[in-house]
């Protein structure tokens, strides 16, 4: 899973500056799904994974391509407590606890999650500064705005367009722990059960600076929970596995970069394209082509068979992987003109189907330009 990819990579977090660049691909995100897998799923056919870019829900101005990350809450009541002591401090409470925890890692793995999301999501370039826990002065608890002069010494300094910085950023922690008793009619007797429960709740203000137009162009609030719950035969056993608390923090501030990086970057969405397979040579041959991940090869082969076959379905079955081909190649319109020959030669309900679902990617393309 995502979630645990990112959390593994960010636990042992650093000082140094981070600087990612993706100019290149994303010229092209728009138009191009990306191929994740190919699985086997009967004799007729073969099933592809691939993701599909669909739009931010508040895309930034398209001048803006690259991010300097910045922390304008941390201050010197943000401790990096070890999650053994941390641990420790919550069991001589009988793990029975409701507590704000400003704690250092959790703040600094957010900021280092959203970067990677943001990069990954090929929209931006992103810089993280290895001093990006900057002075701030504070109303109330957020962050005053920062000053333009800042901004602009900060996109000066990075090269970057503009300044994303986290100027609100507050974890709680709600903790319970109790015995129960449960009766199993199996053998008639009554058991105890050790049960555990954790509640991270996590809030954070975004804003995002503009040095262009001296403008704060996006003001984001998120509030958001996160819960683990789970049981053992005692204490020991239940806490031997249960996710600890500086985890829990570390996870709530992956789970605000996720929240956040879906409002402003591309979103990639699994979808699943189907390869028909046939009998003849030349689409066993393409078949095994598409295996290598050679497509073009495997699309030369279609063409032919598509305008020599002398069986109907075989020839439908060529047009069909064709349009699919061309799909994957950013083009729709290609993909629908196959699409219909396929239709034209045989009709399937699937080639039907999937002529729907290209007249809606036609659609999607339509609206990102």
């Amino acid at each position: 899973m995502v979630f645990e990819k990112i959390l593994g990579n960010l636990l042992n977090w650093g000082v140094t500056e981070t600087r990612c660049m993706n100019t290149n691909f994303r010229k092209f995100i728009w138009f191009l799904p990306l191929i994740l897998l190919t699985a086997v799923s009967c004799s007729s056919s073969k099933y592809i994974t691939i993701e599909i870019p669909r739009k931010a829900r508040q895309e930034l101005p398209e001048r803006i391509q690259s991010l300097v990350l910045v922390n304008r809450t941390v201050d010197d009541s943000y401790t990096d407590t070890p999650s053994d002591t941390l641990q420790n401090i919550f069991f001589k409470k009988a793990f029975d606890v409701d507590t704000v925890i400003h704690d250092l890692q959790s703040a600094d793995t957010m900021l280092q999650a959203l970067g990677k999301l943001l990069f990954e999501s090929g929209r931006y370039d992103y810089v993280i500064p290895e001093n990006r826990f900057i002075d701030h002065k504070e109303n109330s608890f957020l962050s005053e705005t920062m000053q333009w002069d800042e901004v602009k010494d900060l996109c000066e300094t990075f090269q970057t367009d503009a300044v994303l910085s986290v100027d609100m950023f507050q974890t709680s922690v709600v903790t319970k722990y109790q015995r129960e008793s449960y009766y199993n009619p199996a053998d008639d007797a009554f058991y105890e059960i050790a049960r555990a429960q954790m509640a991270v709740v996590y809030e954070a203000l975004f804003r995002i600076y503009d040095p262009l137009e001296e403008k704060v162009i996006m003001r984001e609030f998120m509030r958001d929970t996160i819960y683990w719950e789970d049981g053992a035969g005692s204490a020991r056993e239940l806490f031997s596995h249960f996710t600890t608390v500086k985890q829990g923090l570390s996870e709530a501030g992956i789970a605000l970069a996720l929240d956040f990086s879906e409002k402003i970057s591309t979103v990639w969405n699994r979808e699943q394209r189907l390869i028909l397979s046939d009998k003849d040579d030349r689409m066993t041959q393409a078949e095994n082509l598409v295996n290598e991940n050679d497509w073009a090869s495997a699309m030369e082969l279609w063409k032919k068979v598509a305008a020599e076959s002398s069986s109907k379905a075989t020839k439908s079955k060529a047009a069909f992987n064709l349009a699919v081909g061309y799909e994957l190649q950013g083009n729709v319109d290609e993909a629908i003109k196959w699409g219909l020959e396929s239709y034209n030669t045989m009709f399937r309900q699937t080639t039907y189907d999937y002529l729907e679902r290209l007249k809606l990617r036609r659609q999607e393309l339509e609206k990102l330009k």
